[in-house]
């Protein structure tokens, strides 16, 4: 069992800077036709500013650039800018990439990069406004030049540069501001990226064609098709019989299988977390009941029932059957090793004696029932690991009923609060993003807590966690935000379940594929075989 082993990150290629910049050059010798990808991710909007969700993210990224992305050691890269650096406490200079053009031929320049600040702080609104936090300390920005661009922040925000490796920058239009309505009901999308927007069938299917002035080089796809398919089986059967190129999200009991018949597969340790997360905030909660079914005050407002949920959670299960190894046990939000991560927090064994006492000593001796949901088919493991916590925590007298769904289905009755306590997982850029979004105190204004769907609050970790995002980058910082994560984990406000790892199969069409700790399921990491 794989209990908080270290994330060491592999040596940054020269191809996979190519991949990550934008797309990998083709050769004559490498170009092919149309290339199909069967992808877990179900593209929700067409709007590349609407919700910070992995599917968005990874499919939009073909037509849409940021001005700064991640490497695989989570290091900054120039994208659309190619060089920043501070000019004091709260101000910033950017210089931008000459040369650049949209997919409509107009040019890209300081402008666009303006718009697309401005209309996510100050057009987009929750829970439209998914990328909020990361702007909402920008008090100003402006264009001195069409390739410079100067940015003034309300206080120190050392940490800018990493915030807009996650803004897709998109182009001013004449007037106002495009509505998400407007970009999902026709408008095309028009970015900068490697590939043009061709057709999207919500839920069914993206297509794309390749951009030949791509100013990254000419992508090696002509044409790329994403065939949404949510079930696992069906995604490993689709690659079987050659009908798509490329599947991601294997599940690990798959590539046993998938190799015996001719496929091969790529895996890379996942820079995200999945985790149980609770209703601290109402006083009833659905699903939640006595062992006669009658409705009781909820118990997940009391710490020691989340620690006695905690300590009965046998996250070995998790990882060596239902992973089958392709994971790594979780007590924080980040696999250990990884900046800001705390080398005191480990996953430890169950320990059902104790937890049982704390279940006692917060007055359910007897325990309780609940009905704990989650997604079907959108992580790795995720319905399994649902009917896994559900045996664990049987063995205490919690009596839990698993409810799995569509992530779509599941997503919308979270959000109309029809759960009490539910299975869910998150990814981003560093530790602080996803402490900021997931366990910070829910604030609209500053733009925290837009993951929190259980209500969590916590003053003292939230000024823990606004002084470790005050200090620049570096081990000072990494230090405060592992104090923080040590003390909000200590609340468990969520219990960490495990760090899986992205598994891609592709068929022989394909001579590598490229997997970035992100997860994004991309054209640009799929290279053609060589004939």
């Amino acid at each position: 069992m794989k209990l908080g082993s270290p994330f060491r990150p592999r040596l940054l290629s020269a191809l996979l800077i190519s991949i990550f910049l934008g797309s990998a050059p083709a050769t004559p010798a490498q170009e092919r036709g149309e290339l199909r990808i069967a992808t877990s991710y179900k593209l929700m909007t067409l709007d590349p500013q609407y919700a910070n969700l992995n599917e968005n993210t990874s499919l939009l990224s073909h037509i849409y650039e940021r001005l700064v992305y991640q490497d695989d050691n989570l290091e900054l890269k120039p994208g659309l800018a190619t060089s920043w650096r501070p000019l004091s406490d709260t101000q910033w200079e950017f210089k931008l990439r000459d040369k650049v053009r949209f997919h409509d031929g107009s040019v890209f320049d300081a402008d666009d990069v303006v718009y697309t600040i401005e209309r996510i702080r100050d057009f987009l609104k929750p829970p439209s406004g998914g990328f909020r936090s990361y702007v909402s300390g920008i008090k100003s920005v402006s264009a001195p030049d069409p390739l410079t661009v100067l940015i003034e922040t309300d206080g120190a925000v050392p940490n800018l540069p990493l915030f807009f490796s996650s803004l897709f920058v998109m182009n001013r239009p004449s007037e106002g501001f495009e509505t998400t309505e407007d970009l999902n009901a026709g408008h095309p999308p028009n970015g900068t990226g490697p590939y043009r927007f061709e057709s999207w069938s919500s839920g069914e299917s993206l297509r794309l064609a390749r951009n030949d002035d791509y100013w990254g080089g000419k992508p090696a796809w002509s044409k790329v098709t994403f065939r949404v398919i949510e079930n696992p089986a069906a995604r490993v059967a689709a690659l079987s019989t050659g009908e798509v190129d490329v599947a991601d999200a294997i599940p690990a009991r798959d590539v046993a299988s998938l190799k015996e018949r001719g496929a091969r597969v790529a895996s890379v340790g996942a820079a995200r977390v999945n985790f149980v997360q609770f209703d601290v905030a109402r006083d009833a909660l659905p699903g939640v009941t006595d062992k006669s079914g009658e409705p009781i005050a909820n118990p997940f407002k009391n710490p020691l029932v989340r620690r006695a949920l905690t300590l009965a959670t046998d996250r070995g299960i998790l990882v060596d059957k239902i992973l089958a190894g392709y994971g790594t046990a979780a007590a924080q939000v980040f696999p250990n090793g990884l900046p800001g991560t705390s080398a005191k927090l480990l996953p430890g064994a169950p320990n059902y004696d104790e937890a049982k006492m704390l279940l006692a000593k917060a007055g359910f001796p007897d325990g309780f029932n609940l009905v704990l949901a989650g997604p079907a088919g959108r992580y790795p493991g995720d319905a399994e690991s649902l009917q896994a916590v559900a045996q664990s925590w049987a063995r205490i007298g919690v009596n839990a009923q698993p409810a799995a769904a569509p992530f779509s289905v599941f997503n919308t009755k979270r959000a109309a609060g029809d759960y009490g306590v539910w299975y869910g997982g998150t990814s981003g850029e560093a530790v602080d993003i996803i402490l900021h979004t997931l366990l910070a105190s829910p604030d609209p204004e500053r733009g925290t807590g837009a993951l929190n769907f259980g209500k969590y609050r916590n003053e003292a970790f939230d000024a823990m966690l606004a002084r470790a995002e005050s200090i620049a980058v570096g081990p000072e910082r990494n230090a405060a935000l592992a104090q923080a994560t040590e003390l909000v984990m200590a609340d468990q406000p969520i219990i960490p379940l495990y760090h899986f790892h992205h598994i891609v199969g592709y068929g022989s069409r394909i001579g590598s594929y490229v997997l970035h700790p992100r997860g994004w399921t991309t054209a640009m990491q799929t290279l053609p075989a060589m004939e």
